[in-house]
């Protein structure tokens, strides 16, 4: 089964402000995205579940027209705080990268 590093082009975090973290997932190949889309695997509660935050605390959105998903979600330290290990956020979309998506090859 293919992983999100094995089918996504891009998958990155950021911050968004000191206190929220956005990832997206961009696809090149749109009739391959909305086979991902299809599955329902990718949603708000997979990343409340790696990020260990509340699902009602997760935007995650699909952008179609864009090819892409994003989830905004509560850093658990503040950028910059006192035991933050990673202050632009940019590392965060590490758990993320082996989520396995079940893609049917007849799809």
């Amino acid at each position: 089964m293919p992983r999100i590093r094995d089918i996504a082009q891009v998958c990155k975090s950021k911050n968004a402000g000191p206190f929220v973290v956005t990832i997206d997932v961009l696809f090149e190949d749109h009739a391959l995205y909305r086979r991902v889309k299809a599955t329902g695997v990718l949603n708000a509660a997979l990343f409340a579940k790696l990020y260990g935050v509340a699902e009602e605390d997760v935007l995650f959105t699909a952008y179609d027209a864009a090819a892409a998903f994003k989830a905004s979600l509560p850093r658990l330290v503040p950028a910059g705080g006192f035991g933050d290990t990673d202050v632009y956020g940019a590392q965060q979309h590490a758990p993320l990268l082996d989520v396995e998506i079940p893609l049917n090859d007849a799809a």
